[in-house]
């Protein structure tokens, strides 16, 4: 099972990118367990200094982005 976890404050671009890697997740059918990280001092325990953020098991892959589905696929492979 992938962790997916999205870093934001719950801005538009957080919303979107949430909704992307979950669409990404479905279309390669992987098990995944998508979690939002919203506290500013947790979104910096991962270095992260411009949202939104995508970590996938614990490794950061995006910051201050959001990628396309396609794009999120190939992270999530």
């Amino acid at each position: 099972m992938r962790k997916i976890q999205i870093l934001g404050t719950g801005c538009p671009k957080c919303k979107k990118l949430a909704e992307c890697a979950e669409a990404a997740a479905k279309e390669l059918g992987i098990e995944y367990e998508i979690e939002k990280v919203t506290k500013i001092s947790d979104i910096m325990k991962f270095g992260v200094m411009s949202t939104p953020g995508l970590v996938v098991d614990g490794q950061v892959k995006v910051a201050g982005k959001v990628p396309t589905v396609e794009q999120l696929k190939e992270m999530l492979k």
